[in-house]
């Protein structure tokens, strides 16, 4: 007997070919990160993704090199590649007090997704930094470190995304910015924090990390969501 495929068997069948993975954190030889982006891309699209962002460090010495030259490659690639690939920026180590005017001069320069640095626990980021980020209105607050239930509360206000990701060192902290950014009913996103090709994941995998953070089943999916708002709204500029 042949196998009637119900409608409900298709939508089942097309959410699994269609399992993708969306990464706003990623870095190219621009900054830190070991390849160009034209490479970049053409990983992450081997590796599953539909989108990302590559956001290499800037602080006041580089914006204004590397931005425009994502920008450029990109519009390049757009053509030519299944992957929608957008020009970002990381706000990186920047004295709080400056962040505001970097954030908006990335904008100013192309950049479509604006993350600001956190406060890692990896690394010795001022203090201060995570409430600057959020008050300035960067997309993304990477790694935030051991944010506090204030500022998580004012990124909820602000419209601003806490990062669960999955980056050595930065990821010590995913469990407390869960538990926290779900407190707060703040938006989070999970991204890789991509230097190099094997640090690309798949969907499936950014899941496990969400789940190792504490995250419900019944909330994973509405964090692949605020990661999809952000590359549609890139998409209605």
């Amino acid at each position: 007997m042949s196998k009637v495929h119900t409608c409900f068997d298709f939508c089942l069948m097309i959410t699994a070919y269609y399992i993708v993975m969306i990464d706003l954190h990623t870095h190219s030889l621009l900054s830190d990160g070991v390849l160009l982006p034209t490479e970049l891309v053409q990983r992450a699209n081997h590796a599953g993704y539909s989108a990302m962002a590559i956001t290499d460090h800037v602080d006041r010495s580089n914006i204004d090199f590397a931005v425009p030259r994502l920008v450029e490659v990109l519009d390049e690639l757009k053509d030519h590649t299944p992957v929608q690939a957008i020009p970002g920026a990381e706000i990186t180590h920047v004295p709080p007090v400056l962040i505001g005017q970097l954030v908006n001069r990335a904008r100013e320069l192309g950049a479509k997704i604006v993350l600001v640095h956190g406060e890692t626990v990896a690394e010795p980021v001022i203090a201060g930094t995570n409430r600057a980020a959020i008050e300035s209105g960067a997309d993304v607050l990477s790694h935030p470190g051991l944010i506090s239930m204030e500022d998580a509360v004012l990124a909820r206000e602000k419209g601003v995304s806490l990062e669960i990701t999955a980056r050595k060192g930065h990821s010590l902290s995913n469990g407390h910015v869960a538990k926290v950014a779900m407190a707060a009913g703040a938006s989070m996103v999970v991204n890789t924090d991509a230097h190099s090709p094997e640090d690309l994941i798949s969907r499936e995998r950014a899941a496990i990390i969400l789940r190792s953070a504490g995250i419900p089943e019944e909330n994973i999916e509405t964090i692949f969501a605020n990661s999809q708002k952000l590359v549609d709204n890139v998409g209605r500029d």
